[in-house]
């Protein structure tokens, strides 16, 4: 599949200015508003105690802020944190000389945590429990096992597949919270706050329009930001309006709900070849030339987080959303 600009997965564009949006407080941390209530309560008994924070996991699509908020308790704690993630650490020793590295009351950051190793995943246990590790020394019948005592630290997980999740892994985590997606309203004022960090001029109605066009997730909502301000910047005189924003969005092929080409081209193949379903994946996949697992993974989400498809036991179906939204009429009886 071509470059998605809608994709919400982190790229190296992203690096280039994510780094410099990020909120560094709960207080300029925009929505998930009833996890940052808890974060709070939770940050102020820990510093009252003068203990580490309980281990936390969060789990949610990509792009809705793991890693920020991540650094925003760190921040707030008064701590260092290590970043690293699950594909990274590929030996139990590799994760042993992480744990050994930390300071008392430091945070470990695990991104896609899901995808540690099940050797890796056992050091975790003794060290989340108990702050300990078990190292083997020697080989053969002279190895020997020595329990290694580590400094008190808060481990943060984070996943986009927390289904994938060990049990023994899942259970040992103190707080597991759930990222939702971001209101409109909510990426509005995430708009409007990363153009002033930005220097880029934006009315309330051009930072609406890219709003809605940002599939609730903030990362896309600054890439989208980014790419309308190049567009400003050349064809007019750089500020920000619902007709630049909505003519930038178009001329890249985002629609009002946030649909790009490959969107519609799924929905519209469903609706044509199929007569609105239902399709199998692998039959819909082979008709316009896409892999399946890309559909699944990549594009689907979206379109039945919208209403716009329907899974059932005999494949994909379009809805009347669909129809509507691509100006289909929908058969009778559909």
């Amino acid at each position: 599949m071509e470059r998605r600009m809608i994709e919400t997965g982190f790229t190296k564009e992203d690096e280039k200015i994510e780094s410099s949006l990020r909120p560094r407080t709960l207080a300029a941390y925009i929505g998930q508003e009833k996890m940052k209530e808890s974060l709070k309560i939770a940050i102020e008994a820990a510093k009252q105690r003068k203990e580490p924070l309980d281990h936390l996991m969060f789990y949610g699509p990509p792009g809705l802020g793991k890693t920020t908020i991540s650094q925003i308790i760190a921040n707030e704690m008064g701590v260092n944190i290590r970043v690293t993630s699950g594909p990274a650490i590929e030996k139990p020793g590799e994760m042993a000389a992480i744990l050994n590295g930390l300071k008392e009351g430091d945070i470990l950051f695990v991104d896609e945590i899901h995808r540690l190793n099940k050797p890796v995943e056992e050091v975790l246990y003794p060290a989340m429990e108990d702050f300990a590790i078990d190292i083997m020394i020697g080989k053969g019948s002279a190895a020997k096992s020595i329990r290694l005592d580590l400094p008190k630290f808060t481990l943060i997980g984070a996943t986009t597949r927390a289904g994938l999740l060990s049990a023994p892994l899942r259970d040992r985590f103190g707080m597991i919270q759930r990222l939702e997606f971001y209101s409109v309203a909510e990426l509005q004022r995430i708009i409007e706050a990363s153009a002033l960090v930005l220097g880029v001029e934006v009315d309330k109605d051009g930072a609406l329009e890219m709003a809605k066009r940002s599939r609730g997730t903030p990362r896309l909502a600054n890439r989208i930001l980014k790419r309308v301000r190049d567009f400003a910047q050349v064809r007019y005189d750089g500020k920000i309006t619902k007709e630049i924003a909505s003519t930038a969005l178009d001329m890249m092929e985002v629609d009002r709900m946030g649909l790009d080409r490959n969107d519609r081209r799924i929905l519209g193949a469903l609706i044509d070849m199929f007569g609105g379903g239902p399709a199998g994946l692998d039959t819909l996949a082979a008709a316009i030339g896409e892999d399946a697992g890309t559909i699944e993974d990549v594009v689907e989400p979206y379109l039945l987080q919208n209403g716009l498809i329907n899974r059932t036991p005999r494949g994909r179906v379009a809805t009347r959303a669909a129809y509507e939204h691509l100006g289909r009429t929908m058969p009778e009886g559909g």
